[in-house]
């Protein structure tokens, strides 16, 4: 569910706090654990850490992720595969 107008995106001062001091150019990793704040036009070009519950996911922000909230890109369950008799066989076909 979005935010009302009125109020705006919601993103963390901590994490604008960090941005100002930075430039795009830079190759530094920002680490957030703020995974709720939305991505901004200001933050194209920059690298996070989002964390996932486990470890920071390298996050590197484009142009199309704007409106986006960070936590979208740094997935907290990790897919292996379902089992059972026709999995094994047919990774078995695929080597």
């Amino acid at each position: 569910m979005s935010r009302s107008l009125k109020k705006g995106p919601y993103t963390d001062p901590k994490l604008l706090k960090k941005l100002s001091n930075l430039k795009p150019e830079d190759a530094k990793v920002i680490k957030t654990w703020s995974r709720a704040s939305v991505i901004t036009p200001e933050m194209v070009g920059f690298t996070f850490g989002v964390h996932n519950g486990k470890d920071h996911i390298s996050v590197h922000v484009v142009e199309n992720m704007v409106g986006h909230r960070l936590g979208e890109f740094s997935l907290t369950r990790k897919f292996i595969s379902h089992g059972g008799k026709m999995a094994k066989t047919q990774a078995k076909g695929a080597k």
